[in-house]
C-alpha cells in the first residue's frame, strides 16, 4: 500500500519533465552551440529587416530550421514589444582594384610600338 503513493509521486515528477531539456542535457555540446549560434542568427536577421529567404542565403551553412527558430522569435517579440528593425547597411563592398601603374602603361605601349615597326624576319631554309 505505501507503494501507491510513490508511484503516483514519480509519476507526477515525471511528467513535469520537459523532453527538450533532457535531450540538450544529453546532447553533444558542439551540436547545441552550433543550434544556439544559427537561432542567433535567424534573430539577428529578423532584427535586421532581413527576409528568412536572404537570412538563408547568406547563412547556407547554419541549420535552417535553427534559423526560422530564432527568426520567428524575434519577430513575435518584435511585434509584441513594437520594436522597429534596423535597415541593413549590407555587406561591405570589395576594394577596388588599385589603377595599373604608369611603368606598366609605358612598357606595353613601347612593346606595342616596337612590333609595329620592326619587320618580321623570314625563315630561310
Amino acid at each position: 500500500m505505501t507503494l501507491r503513493p510513490l508511484l503516483l509521486l514519480s509519476a507526477l515528477l515525471l511528467t513535469a519533465c520537459d523532453l527538450q531539456s533532457i535531450q540538450a542535457a544529453m546532447a553533444d555540446p558542439k551540436i547545441a552551440q552550433r543550434e544556439a549560434e544559427a537561432k542567433a542568427i535567424g534573430s539577428a536577421c529578423r532584427h535586421g529587416l532581413r527576409s528568412i529567404e536572404d537570412c538563408y542565403s547568406l547563412n547556407e551553412k547554419a541549420s535552417k530550421a535553427a534559423v526560422f527558430a530564432g527568426w520567428k522569435e524575434m519577430d513575435l517579440y518584435m511585434r509584441e514589444n513594437k520594436i522597429e528593425g534596423v535597415a541593413p547597411q549590407g555587406l561591405k563592398p570589395a576594394p577596388p582594384p588599385p589603377p595599373p601603374s604608369e611603368e606598366v602603361i609605358t612598357e606595353k605601349a613601347a612593346d606595342d610600338s616596337k612590333a609595329k615597326t620592326k619587320p618580321k624576319a623570314k625563315a630561310e631554309h
